[in-house]
């Protein structure tokens, strides 16, 4: 591995030449707007110079203020900027998530890289042309209007000889021209200017597959990752974890490490670190420092061993339902309730979810350089720009004092332990006065990142006399999805944080299905619960990708089965039948289709064979698109294991940019979904987390690839971009559990489904 030795000069060096702030004049009329607009740290969403770049060779830089979790959305973004500017893909680089050249569009989450973060790219592309051909237009004593552009030049629709390049009009300068903004920050963030972006019709470059540029440098080990980077002088530092969650150090032997060259130790509060001159030294060292801890005697419960009965039985601190708990009263349950009381009959079931843990392939990183009252932070984070206004808060400086580069991160979705390291960085540079690189160890970003919530979802479906349903009733009771915050804005919202005395935020949310099934007395309730700790928990909860969606669908998905049979009905035909959503309906005929689903109103039934067979169905509509997932599996009756014999994925994101990337979405979506489907599940006790590495907390391998993949992508140009990096993933704890159940006849309601659980079922 090429590793990169930075100075902070160099470092201002190789970035200088793009930093560019708002120039040029507010467009009329716009002043109040622009009086009224939130203040902006770093580059201004008014600037066209702050997207659009041109180099004096030609070369387009268009700077991206959201980050790539490993999707290739650089290259989409791309595909739009060159297809607005008329200029070759080979013409075009994307900045992403750097804070001293992007604006804050919220970072990667909810899928909204294409959908929302590429407008105003799209806008500003569209207007640099239009500026483009304006200053051609009097360069060469032509109208603009019969004027045209192509491969980086605007010629003369009667006489193409007749031309003149983007690089010789522009190139190095400043446009020095102005857009509206729309005064939102972060996802919702968007600027135009005068000119119309292009209609879908005269795409040329959008809807093409264009393979990645940064694959080649990721197989030949030149991409730099964050625990790659060496500014001078720096110190290595690693934490050092209490034995018991909730402990606090009492007393710390700074003899212990004294044999260990340069080795020294921190403390503050409950955090306690150590630093050393090289890598191996530092991990000597937390291995070696003995800390004395408080008592600390289970403060997580009873552990797994009890958790969903914990959950049953715990009190409500928020619902959608109830007001007076402070959450908005989106839905009233009384009318359903009534409606299935006096139902015919009534079909109900419960489904668990596990708490489930990101596992980041790379545990968290973070190199900060603190230099007086300046701060360089480098980090494979997924919102770079609130990690910055965080670590200023945490730090007690002005936020345009602190610098982040986003990095490239080995596994970055949802709020996983990425933004833990550069705080714990920060703080102890501040403190030491030299660069440090805070690395954590696999078992720390395992047992001390965030938590996927576990919950408990009930449904209940009342039917009459002719199996119509008279009452639909979907409720989810489960540990808070914003235990802490989907950034870390703020130091409470980090472990870190809380064990140096930031009390944690109080905010309240899960998530219930949104797809359009409707039934009469129809309702969709959540309720939250208090956390095991209050303070720097090890099962703290926040996103986690797809938030809170898996465990939702998992209980919705599955039980649109259970009361299709009730019904006497085909899976596929009772969802058609009350789902409203055409494009819905599109995707789940689309997998069925492929998969050569055979109409069945009941499971194959109980089998004595060693290896049963079925197959299973699940919808998930959000993120602005729709996916369906169909497979057959194989049960192993001996062993449990599932194994998806053949897969369909149908998926609508509405206008396709890449083809090529969207497929390798779906892809990653795949091994993702079975690993979380059938073996991602967090060990607990009362004292700690026991899933520290790859044995305690298993994930899919290379046995788990399906036998047989195929995805079909429902190409909608006229619709607007959806997301890709979430919805088909969702489908997979429900897809595979009803097809275990086609198979066998025996539901399992506990996710993941793990081969033991499957196993004892089966048995039992």
């Amino acid at each position: 591995m090429n590793t990169p030795k930075l100075s902070r000069r160099e470092f201002m060096q190789t970035q200088g030449a793009l930093i560019v702030g708002a120039s040029g004049s507010v467009f009329v009329g716009d002043a109040l707007a622009q009086a009224a607009a939130p203040v902006v740290i770093g580059p201004q969403p008014t600037a066209l110079d702050t997207w659009i770049r041109i180099a004096t060779n030609g070369h387009v830089t268009a700077n991206f203020g959201k980050m790539d979790c490993g999707q290739g959305l650089d290259t989409a973004i791309a595909q739009i900027v060159a297809e607005e500017l008329d200029v070759s893909m080979d013409a075009v680089t994307v900045v992403m998530g750097d804070t001293r050249l992007t604006p804050n569009q919220g970072g990667g989450s909810g899928s909204t890289g294409l959908r929302m973060g590429s407008n105003p790219l799209r806008n500003a592309a569209a207007e640099a042309r239009r500026l483009l051909v304006e200053a051609a237009s009097a360069r060469l004593g032509v109208a603009a209007s019969e004027l045209a552009t192509e491969n980086g030049r605007v010629f003369v629709k009667a006489n193409a000889a007749q031309s003149v390049s983007y690089a010789d009009l522009i190139g190095g300068k400043d446009f020095g021209a102005s857009l509206k903004w729309n005064n939102a920050i972060g996802n919702g963030m968007n600027a135009q200017g005068m000119a119309k972006p292009k209609d879908v019709s005269q795409y040329k470059v959008v809807g093409q597959g264009f393979k990645r540029k940064d694959i080649a440098e990721k197989v030949g080990a030149k991409e730099h990752y964050t625990a790659h980077i060496r500014p001078d002088n720096l110190l290595h530092a690693r934490p050092v974890r209490p034995p018991v969650a909730g402990a606090v150090p009492v007393s710390v032997d700074a003899a212990s490490i004294a044999n260990i060259p340069g080795a020294k130790h921190f403390v503050k509060g409950g955090f306690v670190a150590v630093l050393a001159e090289t890598e191996w030294n530092a991990v000597r060292a937390a291995r070696q420092l003995k800390v004395t801890w408080s008592d600390a005697k289970g403060p997580l419960g009873a552990g797994e061993a009890n958790v969903f009965e914990h959950i049953r039985s715990a009190p409500v601190t928020a619902s959608n339902a109830i007001p007076i708990f402070g959450g908005k009263k989106d839905y009233d349950p009384k009318p359903t309730l009534a409606a299935l009381a006096t139902s015919k009959r009534v079909i109900e079931a419960e489904y668990e979810c596990s708490f489930q843990t990101h596992a980041r392939i790379a545990p968290s990183c973070g190199v900060v350089d603190v230099k007086g009252d300046q701060v360089q932070v480098w980090a494979d984070v997924q919102k770079p720009h609130f990690l910055r206004e965080g670590i200023a808060k945490f730090l007690g400086l002005p936020e345009a004092n602190v610098q982040v580069k986003w990095m490239h991160g080995a596994g970055s979705y949802g709020r996983s332990d990425a933004d833990e390291a550069p705080y714990e960085a920060a703080l102890l540079s501040k403190e030491f006065g030299r660069p440090v690189r805070m690395q954590w160890s696999r078992a720390d970003g395992m047992a001390w990142g965030p938590k996927a919530p576990a919950a408990v979802v009930t449904l209940k479906a009342g039917l009459d006399d002719a199996n119509n349903v008279t009452g639909w009733l979907f409720k989810v009771k489960g540990f808070n999805g914003w235990d802490v915050k989907f950034n870390a804005e703020s130091p409470e919202h980090t472990l870190v944080g809380m064990q140096t005395g930031h009390k944690k935020w109080t905010a309240y949310n899960f998530n219930v299905p949104e797809e359009s099934y409707k039934f009469n007395n129809h309702v969709h309730w959540w309720e939250t619960i208090p956390p095991y700790m209050e303070q720097a928990s090890p099962m703290r909860t926040a996103h986690m990708r797809a938030p809170q969606e898996m465990q939702t669908r998992f209980g919705q998905e599955c039980f649109m089965d259970e009361v299709a049979h009730a019904t006497g009905m085909d899976p596929v035909a009772f969802r058609l039948k009350h789902m409203q959503d055409p494009r819905e309906a599109d995707v789940v005929k689309a997998a069925t289709d492929k998969l050569g689903w055979a109409p069945r109103s009941q499971p194959r039934g109980k089998s004595n064979a060693k290896v049963m067979t079925g197959r299973g169905l699940a919808l998930h509509a959000g993120y602005g698109s729709y996916a369906a997932v169909a497979c057959e599996v194989e049960v192993h009756r001996d062993t449990g294991r599932v194994w998806v014999k053949r897969l369909v994925i149908a998926n609508d994101c509405g206008l396709i940019v890449n083809p090529i990337g969207v497929r390798a979405a779906m892809e990653g979506q795949i091994m993702q979904g079975i690993s979380r489907a059938l073996y991602e599940e967090v060990h607990f006790d009362a004292q700690r987390v026991n899933s520290v590495d790859w044995n305690s907390y298993r994930i899919a391998n290379l046995d788990d690839i399906p036998g047989q993949v195929e995805i079909v992508l429902l190409n909608r140009p006229d619709k607007p971009i959806g997301g890709a990096g979430e919805p088909a993933i969702v489908c997979f704890p429900a897809a595979i559990a009803n097809a275990v159940f086609d198979a066998t006849g025996v539901r399992i309601r506990r996710y993941p489904l793990a081969p033991a659980r499957v196993k004892q079922a089966l048995t039992t």
